[in-house]
């Protein structure tokens, strides 16, 4: 199969982020299968949900990991001229949901391995389908932990977010959160035979503007724009009506870290703060919501090297979105991400990939094979 026929195929299951995967992941299996590759399949703790782990080449010796999601965020907003879930080809562009983040990169990926199963690989090269990168890079620690037992230690992970199949050495690591705080409902009119939750959640809300402004002070890393970490409230719910005591206000917050900070330790200040309001009757609940860390591949590292030779690009420094390869690094595996399509198309209607990015990014992995059998 050629990768738009595959990107066809990948697009048309609707695997939306915290929804079961098992379609995609058998179409994956049974394709690799077909082959004569095995993969692994995975599940995640949900039980409905699984990551997929295959090897082309010899076991033994450390290779390389191909790491991409199969999720994709919703489809649900307007502007879509087509159906999101149905590949649709105009011209050299290629439209549907996931086109770009990041089932293009799969699809080159899969397009690929007849040629590398057929490769006199002296080194493997690995596939790391992960479930739930939208959701805050949930999947894929399940899988990490396996490698274990999968795989030798490898000599670096590409991540192929899309990049415009340019190296990207560095992101900021990220932390979100939500607060619940319950009090007491009544009537406006008796404000002392009620808790109002907004009012006491307000204290945690002057905490983070204060915690966010602190930030902008350093420490700094000039990569990043901006370049400092980053601290903010995201989302507020709370009240019924103007003459009832609010008794639930929720809260949502995400911070970002620079490399050498954790980003939930951002978010603590903030926890504390609200673990205070229990002494005043309220009921207090701090929810993770996703977290992952930064990050930060030295510019003179054999991987930087590696795809600086694969792609003819040099790497960039730092980009301000995040991905699963702060989680390689942290598990002490090289990682760097590269990709075909545009950020900037993603997570918006008639998200798309050109044919020629599709293409470029195969043979990029191609290029990988014939390195890795020299």
């Amino acid at each position: 199969m050629q990768a738009v026929d595959i990107l066809d195929k990948l697009i048309g299951f609707p695997s939306v982020v915290g929804m079961p995967n098992a379609d995609i992941v058998a179409w994956v299996r049974d394709y690799l299968q077909s082959h004569g590759i095995a993969a692994a399949v995975l599940p995640g703790p949900e039980g409905d949900r699984a990551n997929l782990f295959a090897t082309i080449g010899p076991k033994e010796v450390p290779g390389y990991i191909l790491s991409g999601h199969m999720d994709v965020v919703p489809a649900a907003e307007s502007g879509w001229t087509s159906d999101p879930f149905r590949l649709r080809a105009d011209g050299g562009r290629l439209y549907g949901r996931g086109t770009s983040d990041m089932k293009g990169f799969l699809a080159a990926v899969l397009a690929a391995v007849p040629g590398l199963a057929e490769m006199r690989l002296r080194c493997p090269i690995h596939l790391a389908f992960s479930y739930d990168e939208e959701a805050g890079c949930r999947g894929v620690p399940h899988m990490i932990t396996r490698l274990s037992e999968l795989c030798e230690n490898p000599l670096g992970a590409i991540i192929g977010e899309p990049s415009g199949l340019r190296a990207i050495r560095a992101h900021k690591g990220k932390a979100a959160a939500r607060l619940t705080v319950r009090g007491q409902s009544g009537h406006s009119s008796r404000p002392d035979q009620g808790l109002n939750a907004i009012h006491a959640i307000s204290d945690v809300l002057t905490r983070a503007v204060v915690e966010a402004d602190q930030l902008t002070r350093g420490p700094f890393e000039d990569v990043f724009e901006p370049p400092y970490s980053s601290l903010q409230i995201g989302t507020v719910k709370g009240g019924q009506a103007v003459n009832v005591i609010p008794d639930t206000c929720e809260v949502e917050f995400e911070a970002r870290a620079i490399s050498g900070v954790d980003a939930t330790n951002l978010l603590d200040p903030l926890r504390r703060t609200a673990e205070k309001l229990t002494e005043r009757g309220f009921a207090v609940k701090w929810d993770e919501l996703s977290a992952y860390p930064a990050l930060s591949l030295p510019a003179d590292a054999p991987l930087a090297a590696l795809l600086e030779e694969l792609t003819g690009i040099a790497p960039l420094p730092a980009v301000s979105y995040g991905t699963e390869a702060g989680l390689f690094q942290r598990a002490g595996i090289d990682a760097i991400i590269c990709g075909p399509g545009d950020i900037g198309r993603a997570h918006k209607p008639d998200e798309y990939i050109l044919v020629a990015e599709l293409l470029a990014c195969q043979a990029m992995i191609e290029a990988l094979g014939a390195r890795c059998s020299a």
